[in-house]
């Protein structure tokens, strides 16, 4: 099984059921592209599927793209005789994959794992402690990560990693909190929240930019059964409705602002 070189979204872009946003005013949309980016996921494909589109469209306009991924996801399956230990050595290779096909991921070090136990990701001190000091090492323009104030989030890690996203870039820009860190402070200019609670931002996303989105996501094969429905024989036709799904929930995205396609966010400038 492999990630076909190239996939153009199918022509037919009906798809099945989507989780509706919450209505929400727009009040931006398109930020300008970033000398640097850092997406922050609780697992390996949270990144893609939150703001895969977005990052391939600021890496298609010269933006340094970062990795950053929180547990080890050693869950991610509802195989219970799966070797976990070769499942976190899958994982982290499709990320890698997957960050390439997205623009960035270009070296090794772009991509970090921070290895926190699949299912069991805290928001303590420690992991703050990690999380801002890659931040102050990459040094990004903009951040983007889970929103941890969605309603109904039962996942415990995605409300964490929201949570040490934001507290971390509190840490990070603040030179009292963890000088022994011997990295400068910084901060960003702005949070971008994926699955908002409360949307008010878009990034405008090109079929060209959800074709890579795609692509990194079929880079996940070890998920295909478990969030993309797709079997393990990866049949056209339900490559293409995922394809599909994809390109629904960017339409939806892009009406809450009136354009064609893109993805939402909550968006915070006042860092």
């Amino acid at each position: 099984m492999s990630v076909p070189d190239s996939y153009a979204l199918p022509t037919n872009r009906s798809a099945g059921p989507t989780n509706q946003l919450p209505p929400s005013p727009i009040v931006s949309t398109n930020l300008a592209t970033p000398s640097r980016a850092l997406a922050i996921g609780a697992h390996p494909d949270d990144i893609e599927f939150g703001c895969g589109g977005t990052l391939a469209k600021w890496a298609a306009n010269g933006c340094e793209v970062f990795h950053l991924v929180l547990t080890d996801g050693s869950k991610g399956t509802w195989d219970p005789d799966v070797d976990q230990a070769e499942l976190v050595i899958t994982r982290q290779r499709e990320q890698r994959v997957a960050a390439r096909e997205l623009g960035g991921g270009r070296k090794d070090a772009d991509v970090v794992f921070l290895g926190w136990i699949d299912g069991e990701l805290d928001a303590g001190l420690r992991q703050r402690w990690e999380v801002a000091f890659w931040i102050r090492k990459f040094q990004p323009d903009v951040v983007l990560g889970h929103d941890p104030w969605r309603r109904y989030r039962i996942h415990p890690d995605h409300r964490n990693a929201g949570f040490l996203t934001t507290d971390a870039i509190v840490a990070a820009r603040d030179p009292k909190f963890f000088p022994e860190q011997n990295v400068a402070p910084h901060r960003p200019s702005s949070l971008l929240l994926w699955e908002a609670d409360e949307a008010d931002h878009v990034e405008e996303v090109s079929d060209d930019h959800l074709n890579a989105k795609v692509r990194a996501l079929l880079a996940h094969e070890s998920q295909y059964g478990t969030t993309m429905r797709i079997s393990n024989g990866m049949s056209s036709s339900e490559v293409d409705a995922f394809a599909s799904a994809v390109a629904e929930r960017a339409s939806e995205a892009g009406s809450l602002a009136g354009i064609a396609t893109g993805e939402a966010f909550k968006l915070i400038n006042r860092l």
